[in-house]
């Protein structure tokens, strides 16, 4: 007989979770399929996670070709826990990430919530890799594209199956706090009102 199996229902608390932000760079931009999206998705998890104290782990692909984290991106990181990771595998999930989720702040989280690019190449490879790890993840589908929307599909299509949480920023952010009673209801309310992308991503 098959073993039960009961799938986690990926309950998100701001204590049990870690935002990952995947190659937000400045040679993406002109080529990402609706770039701008995962930059305001990115902006508003980096917002959301100084009010609530979620720790962030941020990858860069090659900057030194690829360039750094865009402007509008980097400036919001200042106050918040962000530790910035250089890279040239496609997972963000490299021997020394390996070892930072071991050790504070990050250690004892169970989720993970990401967003970046691109979808069918470093984002795939990430969230199979901590799929594998045990983690649950849970994928912004409003702040995660490609160059190609197929590309961005197919990618989406593949860690889904392979157990990820389709979700988006608002819904998480929601999922945090989970009460207007809540002491950030208003700044996360704030963020949701001025963070909002002109073109947004689309799902599926």
């Amino acid at each position: 007989l098959p073993m039960a199996f009961s799938p986690k229902l990926g309950r998100l608390r701001a204590d049990v979770c870690i935002f990952l932000i995947c190659d937000v760079q400045e040679r993406f931009a002109p080529v990402i399929h609706k770039f701008a999206s995962v930059v305001t998705g990115a902006q508003r998890l980096t917002a959301t996670a100084k009010l609530l104290d979620v720790p962030v782990l941020v990858t860069e692909q090659y900057p030194k070709g690829l360039g750094p984290t865009v402007g509008d991106l980097a400036s919001a990181f200042a106050d918040a826990q962000v530790s910035k990771f250089e890279k040239t595998d496609f997972t963000m999930v490299t021997e020394r990430v390996k070892e930072a989720l071991k050790n504070a702040p990050f250690q004892g989280r169970e989720h993970v919530v990401l967003v970046g690019l691109e979808a069918h190449v470093c984002v795939q490879q990430t969230t199979l890799d901590l799929l594998e790890m045990g983690y649950g993840v849970h994928l912004c589908v409003d702040a995660i594209s490609s160059q190609q929307p197929t590309d961005r599909a197919a990618g989406l299509t593949r860690v889904d199956r392979a157990g990820a949480f389709i979700t988006t920023t608002e819904s998480v952010m929601m999922e945090l706090i989970r009460s207007k009673d809540h002491s950030k209801f208003k700044e996360i309310s704030g963020i949701l009102k001025t963070m909002k992308p002109e073109d947004p991503l689309s799902y599926p």
